[in-house]
């Protein structure tokens, strides 16, 4: 895999969560007050740090091949979530990802909590929603971090990727204040799908002792075919969408 393609892999995942995480903590700090809500980002951010700190030195000892065939396995559960929601969700069978709708929804649930659970400066309501909004969006990140840096040996190079995104969202949140709704947040998850059952086959293969021709430049085949397929079955459901729209307009 080519510097580049590793980078942007982990670039587009981890900016595709950090746009969730941000939309939580916006509706934290907004409607419990930005101090319990950033205390909660920094928990999150040192727990995070700790599990990475844990996790990075024991990938390095398992023998590379049964570490692909495990990351493998692995990123193919995870791509193929990922690809179904954005396939269904390009086609129409489910609605689009709406920041706003969650955002305004987060916001009224944190205003109707009862502020008896503020306990001196800190209220603990708006602590936890960040610091779980937080955590749960970043353990994806870094397993998308350890797994794709750990693989192909280079985990500087799958963090630089992460850190741009982490960077970018959160410098933008906090310039703008607003969940970042104009985000082409589908298209990212597609791409992202992609990228993940793509690097899921390719190294379950390998773990399991496949050679592919051309090695690593095989990969941009695998990302051809899963791309091609997948825009083959958003046309499929579209069309067949469409006819059962029509069926149903004519039976009315």
């Amino acid at each position: 895999m080519s510097a580049g393609l590793l980078i942007l892999s982990a670039f587009l995942a981890s900016a595709v969560e950090m746009v969730e995480a941000l939309t939580i903590v916006l509706a934290a700090g907004l409607s419990h007050g930005w101090r319990s809500a950033m205390t909660g980002v920094g928990v999150a951010i040192l727990a995070l740090a700790a599990i990475v700190a844990a996790l990075g030195p024991a990938l390095a000892v398992i023998p590379l091949d049964a570490l692909r065939l495990t990351v493998g396995g692995l990123l193919l559960v995870f791509g193929l979530q990922w690809l179904r929601k954005a396939i269904l969700r390009a086609s129409g069978y489910k609605a689009l990802h709406d920041e706003d709708a969650i955002f305004a929804r987060e916001l009224a649930q944190g205003r109707e909590v009862d502020r008896r659970l503020t306990t001196g400066s800190l209220d603990w309501y708006g602590f936890t929603l960040a610091f779980k909004g937080v955590l749960l969006e970043g353990l994806e990140v870094a397993f998308i971090v350890l797994t794709f840096g750990t693989t192909q040996g280079h985990i500087g190079l799958a963090a630089l990727g992460a850190g741009v995104a982490i960077v970018l969202v959160a410098g933008v949140g906090v310039a703008v204040r607003a969940p970042l709704s104009r985000v082409p947040e589908n298209t990212m998850k597609f791409a992202v799908g992609i990228m993940l059952t793509s690097f899921g086959s390719f190294w379950s293969a390998e773990g399991a002792g496949a050679h592919w021709p051309g090695n690593d430049a095989s990969l941009l085949g695998v990302i051809g075919v899963m791309l091609a397929a997948s825009a083959a079955l958003v046309a499929l459901l579209r069309r067949r969408r469409a006819l059962v729209t029509a069926r149903a307009v004519t039976a009315s």
